[in-house]
C-alpha cells in the first residue's frame, strides 16, 4: 500500500513537470504573402510541414494578397503588408525576415542558430517571406534578424519549400539523424 502511494506521488510531479516542459518548447511559425499557385510546390511543402510535427510545433499562415494592388505604388504595397504582417504577431513573437540582404548560413550554420533561440527560451519564431517588394520600414523595425537563402533571387512560392526543407533539415541535424550529408 505505502509504495502505491509513494508511485502515485511520484507521477504527479512527472506529469505537471512535462506539461510544463511541452508549454516552454519554441514553436515556428512561417508567415507568407499570397498562396501557391503551384499544387505541386504545394504538396512538396506539405511534405516536409508533415515531416516538422515530429519535431517542433510549426505552422505556416498565408496573408491573402492585397486586393487591387494596381492602383498602388511600391511603397503603398509594402505599406498595406506590413500591416498585415504585424497584426499576425504576438507581442513575445520573435520576427526574422527571409530578406535578400540578410545573413547567410550553411545548414549546419543554421542548425545551430535553431539550436541558440530554442535555448534562449523565446516562446515562437516567426519566419516572414514578404511581398514582390520586400518589407514596409515598419516590418524591418520590429524584426530581431534577417536571413538569405541564397545570393540568387527566387520565387516568393518557392522560397516557401527551401525555407520548410531548412528547417526540416535543421532539426535532423540537431538530432544527427543521417538526412543531412556533410
Amino acid at each position: 500500500m505505502l509504495l502505491n502511494v509513494l508511485r502515485n506521488s511520484l507521477r504527479e510531479p512527472q506529469c505537471s513537470f512535462l506539461n510544463i516542459q511541452s508549454d516552454r518548447i519554441m514553436k515556428i511559425k512561417l508567415l507568407a504573402i499570397g498562396k501557391t499557385d503551384d499544387k505541386q510546390l504545394q504538396q512538396l511543402i506539405d511534405v516536409y510541414y508533415r515531416r516538422l510535427q515530429h519535431y517542433i510545433k510549426f505552422e505556416v499562415e498565408i496573408i491573402p494578397d492585397i486586393k487591387n494592388v494596381k492602383n498602388l505604388s511600391q511603397i503603398q504595397q509594402k505599406e498595406k503588408e506590413g500591416e498585415l504582417i504585424l497584426s499576425k504577431l504576438q507581442n513575445t513573437d520573435q520576427l526574422v525576415l527571409l530578406d535578400e540582404k540578410g545573413k547567410e548560413f550553411r545548414s549546419v550554420e543554421f542548425a545551430n542558430y535553431l539550436q541558440k533561440k530554442m535555448n534562449s527560451g523565446i516562446k515562437q519564431l516567426v519566419f516572414v517571406i514578404g511581398g514582390p517588394y520586400g518589407f514596409s520600414e515598419k516590418v524591418y523595425q520590429k524584426a530581431m534578424g534577417k536571413i538569405s537563402l541564397s545570393k540568387m533571387t527566387f520565387s516568393h512560392q518557392m522560397i516557401r519549400l527551401f525555407v520548410t526543407e531548412q528547417i526540416y533539415r535543421a532539426y535532423t541535424i540537431l538530432k544527427n539523424e543521417p538526412y543531412h550529408h556533410e
